[in-house]
């Protein structure tokens, strides 16, 4: 560009440090409670003087350093409102300015004032934290659909700012990508390849934005829809049919003393639709009063690609589906079953492969395992396997055979309590647990992919180990049985509490099922204005950010039924998928939590 011009006005200068604040009957801790200060304040790489930020997964740090807001927004957001009781600071930002409009501001530009120099970097992160302070919960979803997000930006040259200060441009961004551009090509359903391609060009863009534009990039043309860049959930295949069929038994093996198997196949005796390598299926039992549904989840363990599916349960005392499974089911009954579904499967490439697991954790593993094996694949395979002795070591056999097909495997088995027949060189090679001293010596290839599946903590541990020898986080893939854990910003941790009906005496309404958690409810529509509140209410874990359909953070595959938004979605979710923050049920709903 030409010579420097002045493109606005620093008009307020706003911080604040975090604050506990109530809501909902729950404590958050947000730095959105901004106020402005008088006089000089000094920039710095991470923060302004005197501000912070109360969850820095989402706001703050390098790339998010200054927040910004325009007063042509407090004018629009007035006028929406009908309001005249904002203040400057409202909207959590720390500089608020006359000028550099969320339309013509480009990522990538430069501005000047006083001292320091900023850089824009990414459009504001929708957060529900914006709607406390403006009491109006909404906020996060109309910032996106008003298009008037705000920025951020990066402090190149540290220095002393004072308002009243003029705003100088001094370099424009590369690609004339504006922040509302940015903004609508992450957070809408328009996502054009040239428009990604144009952002990734940009190299003064956040590395979290970077991300997302590439996995948005990279499935362009998915068949399923859904935003990969938000959302984890969106990046499966979409499920092969809706809601549940019947899937005919046709035979049952026991593989240890306590893990069976069943092989499902379709009744017309058509081949059943390909699952991916890692995938689990969802089926349905009545329950012993015949008036509710049971549902659960396993990993397919069998062949993938086979003309029938293979799951593999573990019986354990208290598991009421498993051992109804165990004792009850017959070759010739059919069993009622939701498509393959999830997003923890093998990924396609030339890399190494660590697959890493725990007991019964070993089944989506094995699919992965027999996947590459039924290939031939020349990619270096590491099989490692934690139980307690040759008697719970289930599918030894057939892991020992699929291996024999792979020229580049290696074979470690641990038992933590092996019995004096057990013969170590042949059913185990190691004593005790899966642990870093134990990944140390193996030595894996940090270019590996690494899939984890077994207990919490047995994969916490492990993903702490692999890290520590230098695998990179974004290389670990975990799967876990039963519910995951929450993400729930800002609000202050609580004791957890097992799933359980809602408070209160009950009530009528449609069945609400949250498969994972093991738990059937009436969704009280005077009660819970979505799912996400029903489920928070009976201590379901749950994943949620913006809580009005604009983050996907709360994405979950639904396995039956139907849903209502309210509101709608900015961008829907990916087929099979629900938003369960903006969601009532229409029917009878099974949802993956």
């Amino acid at each position: 560009m030409g010579q420097p011009a002045v493109t606005g006005r620093l008009v307020s200068i706003n911080v604040g440090m975090p604050q506990d604040v109530p809501w909902r009957g729950k404590t958050v801790h947000t730095g959105i409670w901004k106020s402005p200060v008088s006089g000089p304040v000094r920039v710095r790489r991470l923060n302004v003087d005197g501000d912070g930020q109360g969850d820095l997964a989402g706001h703050g740090g390098e790339m998010r350093a200054v927040m910004v807001y325009q007063l042509d927004s407090y004018a629009h957001w007035e006028q929406e409102f009908g309001r005249d009781d904002l203040v400057h600071g409202q909207f959590g930002e720390n500089f608020t300015v006359d000028g550099l409009a969320d339309h013509d501001v480009c990522i990538g530009d430069r501005y000047r004032i006083g001292e320091a120099v900023f850089e824009v970097t990414q459009p504001r992160v929708t957060c529900y934290r914006v709607g406390l302070r403006m009491n109006e919960p909404r906020m996060a979803a109309l910032l996106v659909a008003h298009r008037r997000p705000g920025f951020y930006l990066r402090v190149i040259e540290e220095g002393t700012v004072q308002a009243g200060q003029d705003i100088v441009k001094i370099a424009d961004g590369p690609e004339s990508l504006t922040v509302v551009d940015a903004d609508r090509l992450l957070y809408t359903a328009d996502h054009p390849r040239e428009q990604l391609e144009q952002a990734l060009r940009i190299e003064a863009l956040s590395p979290g934005w970077q991300t997302s534009f590439r996995s948005l990039l990279r499935q362009a043309d998915r068949p399923g829809g859904g935003n990969v860049g938000l959302s984890p959930a969106a990046a499966g295949p979409p499920p092969a049919w809706p809601g549940f069929r019947g899937l005919r038994v046709t035979d049952i093996r026991q593989e240890t003393h306590s893990v069976f198997s069943i092989v499902l196949a379709d009744p017309n005796g058509s081949d059943l639709p390909a699952a991916r390598p890692g995938q689990y299926l969802t089926v349905k039992i009545a329950s012993d009063d015949g008036e509710s549904a049971l549902v659960r989840s396993y990993s397919l363990s069998g062949e993938p690609g086979a003309p029938t599916y293979r799951i593999s349960i573990k019986v354990e005392p208290r598991g009421v589906v498993g051992n109804k499974l165990h004792d009850a089911l017959q070759v010739g009954d059919d069993l009622a079953s939701a498509a393959p579904r999830g997003t923890f499967f093998l990924a396609d490439g030339q890399t190494p492969v660590l697959l890493v697991s725990a007991g019964v954790g070993i089944t989506p593993v094995l699919a992965m395992l027999r996947a590459l094996a039924d290939e031939e694949s020349g990619r270096e395979v590491w099989w490692v396997h934690g139980t307690r002795s040759r008697d719970e070591h289930a599918f030894a056999t057939e892991v020992r055979q699929q291996l024999n097909h792979l020229p580049h495997s290696h074979f470690h088995v641990c038992y933590s309590r092996p019995a004096a027949t057990d013969r170590p060189g042949i059913d185990f090679t190691d004593t005790g647990h899966i642990d870093a001293e134990l990944l140390t010596r193996i030595d894996p290839p940090r270019d590996a992919t690494a899939y984890l599946c077994g207990p919490t903590a047995f994969m916490n541990d492990v993903t702490g180990a692999l890290v520590g020898l230098g695998l990179g986080p974004e290389r670990i893939r975990t799967e876990i049985f039963g519910a995951g854990p929450g993400i729930t910003p800002g609000i202050a941790a609580t004791p957890s509490a097992p799933p359980h009906a809602p408070p209160g005496p009950p009530t009528q309404g449609l069945a609400v099922s949250f498969a994972r958690s093991g738990l059937t409810v009436p969704f009280d529509s005077t009660g819970y204005a979505s799912i996400l509140e029903l489920a928070e209410a009976c201590d379901v874990p749950v994943r949620w950010s913006c809580r009005t359909g604009v983050c996907h953070t709360c994405e979950t595959a639904i396995m039956n039924g139907d849903v209502d938004y309210d509101p709608d979605p900015v961008d829907p979710p990916g087929s099979g998928d629900v938003l369960i923050c903006c969601s009532t049920p229409r029917d009878d709903v099974v949802i993956d939590l």
